[in-house]
């Protein structure tokens, strides 16, 4: 989450939907805030105490938490905005990450299939608590009634088109989005699905699916 006094916006961070190379075009702008020095020394104080003051809206907290700890007015003044991602190509890019980054918390030679149901499997003795694709990117989004309280979802496969349209929402010139952790690992997501896991995805993503408007 990236929030701006000087420039009222807000950014919303869900995991792996190009929100890295977002943050970073508009870093500068949080460091030439009037409270980015009061807020570096309260992530600091955060840090040293095991984040249990409550002082920090962590990297991918959801709308609702900025909601409820910001005034009303001022989080209404906001410009508010995500970006989201097919969900099917999304757990792609999980099971490559996770195989890449985080490889203890894989089985020996875990297929994509195999990964799917362990993730996903209501029985499951161990959680995925490192892996925040497990959680529908629509929370991040809604409030506790289920109801929008952003102002604007881009897509990761418009990302540059859709972050144009939040720099002249903000007022800021155009920025051509830096390539972060661009993935060449993979293939085209569509080629690791069978029918079944096709099916599962669509089933644990349906409100996703129905709110954003992806299909597979």
């Amino acid at each position: 989450m990236l929030l701006s006094h000087r420039k009222k916006f807000l950014f919303i961070h869900i995991a792996k939907t190009g929100g890295t190379s977002v943050r970073s075009a508009l870093q500068k702008y949080r460091w030439r805030d009037p409270y980015y020095a009061p807020i570096w020394l309260a992530s600091k104080l955060s840090g040293m105490a095991n984040h249990e003051l409550a002082i920090k809206l962590p990297r991918h907290s959801k709308a609702i938490a900025a909601k409820e700890m910001l005034p009303r007015e001022f989080y209404e003044s906001l410009f508010k905005f995500a970006f989201v991602r097919n969900p099917w190509d999304l757990q792609v890019s999980s099971y490559h990450h996770i195989r890449r980054e985080r490889p203890q918390l894989m089985r020996p030679n875990e297929s994509f299939a195999e990964f799917l149901y362990r993730k996903f499997d209501p029985d499951r003795e161990w959680q995925y608590h490192l892996d925040t694709s497990i959680t529908p990117q629509s929370n991040y989004l809604v409030d506790l009634n289920g109801d929008l309280i952003v102002d604007f979802i881009g897509h990761y496969e418009t990302l540059q088109q859709d972050f144009d349209h939040c720099c002249k929402t903000i007022g800021i010139p155009r920025i051509e989005l830096p390539h972060k952790r661009k993935a060449g690992d993979r293939l085209a997501y569509r080629e690791y699905y069978t029918p079944e896991t096709q099916a599962l995805i669509e089933k644990v993503f349906a409100r996703d699916i129905e709110l954003l408007g992806y299909s597979f």
